[in-house]
C-alpha cells in the first residue's frame, strides 16, 4: 500500500490532520476547543462514524469522530469511525489519531479495524486516470505503553488484511482488455511468486485431457483462451485442508443469451471478483502464519457470443463426468465452477468453499450488501459465518431445499444449467452441489455486493474486493468440521 502506518505515544507535530475519538456522553478532548454543548449546536452527538472537521490553533486540521459508547464499540464500529476519519482528511497528507487508545476493544483488533477502515476508505482506482488525485500518505496511532504491543501486531496484520482486498479491488476494476484470462493467470504467478505460494497454470490444451468441459464450454466463444490456476498454501505440520475455488469470468456478455445493454451489463468487468478474492486471500497466508493448508483454483475465461460459442441445447460434460444440458448461456459461473469443484473434492479436504458473482436472484432476495451462503455441512457454514462477522462483510444463509433440484431435471442430460424463474440462488447452489461428493462445502454468492455505487464506510466506488478479507478469516481460523449432509 502507499500508504504507511505507524504507532507512537504522543501525537507528532508534523501531523497537518488529527482524529480525536468523541464518545456519545462524557468527557470531550481539550485538543477540540469545544465542549458538548458546542459540539451538539453543529450536529455532531458523537454516533459511531460522525466527524466534524475544526480548524485547530496551529493550523492543523482537527477531527472529531465519533465513537458511541467506547465501552459497547465493536470492531465493525471502529472499522466504520476510521473510514468516516478517512474521508474527512482525505486532502491530508499525515494523518493521526487516537482511536485505538479511546476504546476498551483490545488493542490488536482495535489497530488492525483502524488500519482496515482508513486504508480500505483511502482506496481509489487510479491506473486509468491522468489525474490521480491526492490522499494521506502517513497513519500515525497513538497509544500508551501498555498497549504498544498489541496496536504492533494489529497494525501489521491490517496492512496485510487491507493489502489483500485493495488487491482484488484493483483486479476487479480493471476494463476487460486490460485483465484476460492469460493476463489474470500471468498475474496470479507474479502474487504467487511474491507471497511464499505454489501455483500451477492448465491452459486449454491441458483442460481439454483434464476432462474440464464446463471451463472450455464457456471459453468456446472467444478469441482469448482459459486459464485454470492452482495455488497451493502449505505450512508446516497443517491443522487441516481447505479448498477454495473462485469464479474468474473476467467478462461476461451473457454469450448467445446476450445481456442488455445497461448499467449492470458494464459492470460485468468485475465477474471475476471470486477469483479476486480466492488470489488476494491466499496472498495474506503466509504473511498471517496460517496453520491450515489451503489450495485455490481460479477458473478464468470470459463469456461472449460468436459463431463458435455454446448453444441453448448443448449438453457439457464436466470433469466429474457429470452432464448438463445449456438452457441459458448467461448461467455460466456454475459451468466454470462444476470443474473447478470436481478437482477440489478429488483433493479429499477437509472442506471446499466457492466464492462467486453467480445469480442476479440472491441480490433480488438479500440487495447489493450482503452476500448468500449456502451448503451442505452447518458446522462449516457457521465458520464461514463467524468469518463474515469479524470481517465485516455480511452473509445470509439461505436454504439449499433439496425438494427444487427436480427444477434441474433434463430429458438429455444429468441436469439443466437452471432451474426455472423461481429460487435461482438456491437452484444454483444445488447445481453446484452436484460436483462436491461428501465433503463439507459452503458457497458464497456474491452478485449483490461485489460493487459499491457510492462510498459507504469503508466501502468506495466501484469494486469492493468483497470475501477477500472474509476468506482470510476462513483460512486463519479453520478448523476441521464434522461431516453430515
Amino acid at each position: 500500500m502507499a500508504l504507511s502506518i505507524e504507532s507512537t505515544r504522543s501525537i507528532p507535530r508534523s501531523a497537518d490532520a488529527v482524529g480525536l475519538a468523541v464518545a456519545s456522553s462524557g468527557t470531550i478532548p481539550r485538543q477540540l476547543g469545544l465542549n458538548r454543548s458546542a459540539l451538539s449546536a453543529q450536529g455532531f452527538e458523537g454516533k459511531i462514524g460522525q466527524t466534524l472537521v475544526v480548524l485547530g490553533a496551529a493550523g492543523a486540521t482537527l477531527v472529531a469522530v465519533g465513537i458511541g459508547d467506547p465501552r459497547k464499540i465493536t470492531s465493525g464500529d471502529l472499522r466504520l469511525a476510521a473510514a468516516a476519519l478517512a474521508r474527512a482528511t482525505s486532502r491530508r497528507s499525515h494523518v493521526a489519531t487516537n482511536l485505538v487508545d479511546a476504546v476498551t476493544l483490545d488493542a490488536r483488533s482495535a489497530a488492525q479495524a483502524v488500519v482496515e477502515g482508513f486504508a480500505l476508505a483511502n482506496y481509489r482506482y487510479t491506473d486509468l486516470k491522468s489525474a490521480k488525485g491526492s490522499s494521506p500518505s502517513l497513519l500515525t496511532m497513538t497509544c500508551s505503553s501498555e498497549r504498544a504491543r498489541g496496536t504492533e501486531s494489529g497494525i501489521e496484520r491490517g496492512r496485510t488484511t487491507s493489502a489483500a482486498a485493495i488487491l482484488a479491488r484493483d483486479l476487479a476494476n480493471m476494463p476487460p482488455a486490460y485483465l484476460t484470462a492469460r493476463m489474470l493467470a500471468d498475474r496470479a504467478v507474479e502474487v504467487a511468486h511474491a507471497s511464499g505460494l505454489e501455483v500451477e497454470v492448465f491452459d486449454n490444451d491441458k483442460l481439454e485431457i483434464m476432462g474440464c468441459g464446463g471451463l472450455l464450454g464457456v471459453n468456446r466463444g472467444s478469441t482469448e483462451p482459459a486459464r485454470l490456476v492452482k495455488l497451493t498454501y502449505k505450512p508446516s505440520n497443517p491443522t487441516g485442508h481447505l479448498v477454495m475455488v473462485g469464479k474468474g469470468i473476467t467478462y461476461d456478455s451473457g454469450g448467445i443469451s446476450l445481456k442488455p445493454s445497461d448499467a449492470s451489463h458494464a459492470m460485468m468487468k468485475m465477474d471475476m471478483t471470486g477469483a479476486a478474492s480466492v488470489l488476494s486471500a491466499m496472498s495474506a497466508l503466509k504473511a498471517l502464519r496460517c496453520r491450515a493448508a489451503v489450495t485455490g483454483y481460479l477458473m478464468c475465461t470470459d463469456n461472449r457470443p460468436s459463431g463458435s460459442a455454446m448453444a441453448m441445447g448443448d449438453v457439457l460434460t464436466f470433469r466429474n463426468g457429470k452432464t448438463s444440458e445449456i438452457h441459458n448461456t448467461d448461467a455460466e459461473g456454475r459451468l466454470v465452477l462444476a470443474d473447478g469443484l470436481s478437482l477440489a473434492t478429488e483433493l479429499k479436504p477437509d472442506a471446499i468453499v466457492d466464492i462467486a458473482t453467480l445469480t442476479g436472484a440472491c441480490m433480488a432476495a438479500l440487495g447489493p450488501k450482503i452476500a448468500g451462503v449456502l451448503g451442505t455441512n452447518q458446522p462449516f457454514i457457521e465458520q464461514v459465518k463467524q468469518a463474515s462477522e469479524t470481517s465485516g462483510e455480511p452473509v445470509w444463509q439461505l436454504p439449499l431445499v433439496r425438494e427444487y433440484r427436480r427444477f434441474l431435471d433434463s430429458n438429455v442430460a444429468d441436469m439443466k444449467n437452471i432451474g426455472g424463474p423461481y429460487g435461482g440462488a438456491i437452484t444454483a447452489a444445488l447445481f453446484l452441489s452436484e460436483f462436491t461428493g461428501d465433503v463439507p462445502w459452503a458457497h458464497l454468492d456474491i452478485a449483490g455486493p461485489m460493487n459499491s455505487d457510492f462510498d459507504d464506510g469503508w466501502l468506495s466506488r466501484g469494486a469492493t474486493g468483497f470475501g477477500t478479507r472474509l476468506l482470510i478469516n476462513l483460512a486463519t481460523g479453520f478448523t476441521k468440521p464434522k461431516k453430515s449432509r
